[in-house]
């Protein structure tokens, strides 16, 4: 076992995400394979130390594993496989971007003159891969020794967290982060619309709406949305809105019919026969587990 995976398994003692002494930071483990199905990842970076991921997103399959990281500039509905057993389980970091830090380190990047000249402004799609580095691998082991400890957590895991942040930035695929920080890109306008979709799922949610509060016209926001998460943006709203009903199933026990309301259906039928096509199994199939 690596270093990363042993700090990283002590982390996570119990099966599924483990919360860590720092907020925005989490550990998962797996000990069994998981064959592919849908769930949404949020914006953040994950970082395996042992075993591996597949994610498909559309028509698009990527892996990431102890080479590869994954990073999600946007919160996307995906599909995904694990690759695990009881002897070696799949070990991720979960570390969420936060927006303020991101934006603190280009400013000061942009001050020193280290923002990269050749972006690409047309590769701005809400996630990338980000091959592992020494130097990437350091600042993850600092992390995961800091996260060990409640103070030490708690005095230098933002900084830690900020090198983290400052390493992806130089990754050779990393144009779609810088995007996320500039208030002009077409990645940074559909994320703004991401968000008010995220916290208005539950409401009649109109493109026309979503392509005003980013002041771009339908067809242009549209297009750009699609570029960004690989779905339209209907499209995007349903499949958040079914991941947040299978939440409330899981957690709060709530009954079909009141989920169905809660996440914006007009028609329990409706949301029973979508939840079915999506999940594979109705929604009280689902409550019942």
């Amino acid at each position: 076992m690596s270093e990363i995976a042993r700090l990283m398994a002590q982390l996570a003692p119990q099966e599924g995400v483990n919360d860590t002494h720092l907020v925005g930071v989490r550990m998962f483990r797996g000990s069994q394979y998981a064959s592919r199905g849908p769930l949404c990842y949020s914006q953040g970076v994950l970082i395996v130390g042992q075993g591996k991921k597949r994610v498909y997103i559309e028509d698009q399959t990527f892996d990431y594993d102890r080479q590869h990281s994954l990073v999600m500039t946007v919160p996307l509905p995906v599909e995904c496989e694990t690759f695990a057993s009881i002897e070696e389980p799949v070990l991720v970091l979960m570390v969420d971007i936060n927006l303020v830090q991101l934006n603190y380190i280009i400013r000061l990047m942009d001050e020193h003159h280290q923002i990269p000249k050749d972006l690409n402004e047309s590769r701005q799609s809400g996630f990338f891969i980000a091959d592992s580095t020494e130097d990437m691998d350091c600042s993850v082991i600092r992390l995961l020794q800091a996260l060990q400890s409640p103070l030490e957590a708690k005095v230098m895991g933002e900084a830690l967290v900020l090198e983290l942040l400052y390493r992806l930035l130089d990754s050779p695929n990393a144009a779609p982060l810088y995007a996320l920080s500039l208030s002009h890109t077409r990645l940074s306008r559909v994320e703004k619309a991401l968000s008010y979709i995220h916290k208005h799922y539950g409401d009649s949610v109109e493109v026309d709406t979503l392509a005003g509060l980013v002041n771009m016209s339908p067809s242009a926001f549209h297009r750009c949305f699609k570029e960004v998460t690989s779905s339209s943006p209907i499209q995007y709203v349903k499949k958040i809105r079914l991941n947040k009903a299978r939440e409330l199933l899981q957690s709060q026990k709530m009954k079909v019919k009141e989920v169905s309301t809660q996440v914006g259906y007009e028609s329990t039928a409706q949301f029973s026969r979508e939840f079915k096509r999506y999940f594979d199994q109705s929604p009280g199939e689902f409550a019942r587990l």
